[in-house]
Order: structure tokens, then C-alpha cells, then sequence
């Protein structure tokens, strides 16, 4: 199975599937991340070093193939929302996708909403293009210290009714391939930092009955 990631960062497919992407991998699945905003500009203590920081990250989930945009960052809303479609349709079509993660459209985060409506819109592609696989399920993934920092409550807040059991070993994983990224991670109790990112696994393993898990909200779902 393909499966494609459009975040809105680099960091951002880590922090919100990095354990479930090993395991995808080992699985035997292929996976390719699609970033749009693939810079450090307007981010505080982020790394110049971003984009080696990422393939460092890549090589430790093991992820196959990778798409960057070149879109601003933290102005994404300032973009033709076509363009940004078109981009991320010509991910999903070279990529032949199957099954797309993004960000919840209500994160706090402004680009992860405009990446979100953006990776909703492209998702329907294969309705529109021959040649493009049909699209087996669409989810949504909660990226720390975005999606639980959300106050709009007029729009609906992430509600996980997926989750994927990873055990400790991948949110070891998971926290290696974070650490790659100089300057992402903050000390307790932010949400980025180890405790508060094993927190929110043992806690979502706890709702779902196994050891320790990833939480996402599939929206869209033809199997």
C-alpha cells in the first residue's frame, strides 16, 4: 500500500505520526511525506540545518520517498489555494497514494488549516484523473502543541476513532527521529518534550486498550 503524509512543516509528520510511519514501513507498506513549507524562516530556534535535520529524521523512520514545496511559511494563507492544490495533487498522483494523513482542519497552527483544506481538496483527484489509484482513507493526525492548543470551539476539535498501537519500542523511535530536529523539541511540561509526547501515547494506548498508541481521525474511509 502507498501511503502519503502532507504536512505543513518539516517535524510535523514526526510529531504527529512518527511511531505509526516505522510501522507502516515494517510492515511492508511504502511512505513518502509531502512538506509544503519546507524552511526555517519566521520559526524561533529552528535550525538552519532544517532540511538535512529532516532526511536524518527519514533515514531513522525508514520513510521511501519525500516532495518538498517551497511555499512561505506562516503565510500559506497568502497563497493561491490552487497552486497548493496542484502541488499536493502532483505528489499524490506520482506517488500513486492510496491512504492520506494531514493536519486537522482546527489546529491553532494557521498553515496546518490551510495544509489540511489544501490535502482535502487534492484527495479527490482520482474522481477527477484516470490514472490515479482510488483513495482507500483519509485521515487526520493531532500534531503536539497545535491541535490540543486549539480554543475555536465553534469548529469541530480532533476526535480520534482510529488508533494505531505502537508500543514502546516505536515512540522510542519516534523520539529519536525528533531529536534529529535541532531546536524542535522543549523541556517538561511543553507538549514537545519526551514526557509529554510518551504521555499522550500511553494515554491514547490506554483509551484504546493496548500499548501505548497514535491517535488519528479517519474521515473518509472505502476499503
Amino acid at each position: 500500500m502507498n501511503y502519503l503524509f502532507v504536512v505543513a512543516h518539516p517535524d510535523d509528520e514526526v510529531l504527529g505520526a512518527g511511531a505509526t510511519i516505522h510501522k507502516l514501513i515494517r510492515q511492508g507498506n511504502r511512505v513518502a511525506v509531502c512538506t509544503l513549507a519546507n524552511h526555517a524562516a519566521a520559526r524561533v530556534n529552528i535550525s538552519e540545518t532544517l532540511q538535512a535535520d529532516q532526511l536524518n529524521a527519514y533515514k531513522i523512520m525508514g520513510v521511501h520517498n519525500s516532495y518538498v514545496g517551497d511555499f512561505p511559511n506562516i503565510k500559506m494563507n497568502t497563497v493561491p489555494h490552487l497552486e497548493l492544490v496542484q502541488f499536493v495533487e502532483k505528489c499524490i498522483q506520482d506517488w500513486q497514494a492510496e491512504f492520506i494523513f494531514t493536519h486537522h482542519p482546527s489546529d491553532t497552527n494557521n498553515d496546518h488549516v490551510v495544509t489540511s483544506y489544501v490535502a482535502q481538496a487534492a484527495s479527490h483527484l482520482f474522481q477527477r484523473k484516470e490514472g490515479v489509484p482510488e483513495l482507500k482513507q483519509f485521515l487526520y493526525m493531532e500534531v503536539l502543541s497545535s491541535t490540543e492548543w486549539a480554543f475555536d470551539s465553534s469548529s469541530n476539535r480532533f476526535t480520534p476513532n482510529m488508533f494505531v498501537e505502537v508500543g514502546k519500542e516505536g515512540i522510542d523511535i519516534k523520539l529519536k527521529a525528533l531529536a534529529a530536529y535541532s531546536g524542535v523539541m522543549r523541556p517538561y511540561p511543553h507538549p514537545r518534550s519526551n514526557e509529554g509526547i510518551t504521555g499522550l501515547a500511553a494515554y491514547r494506548g490506554v483509551q484504546a486498550g493496548c500499548s501505548y498508541a497514535e491517535a488519528f481521525e479517519s474521515v473518509f474511509c472505502r476499503l
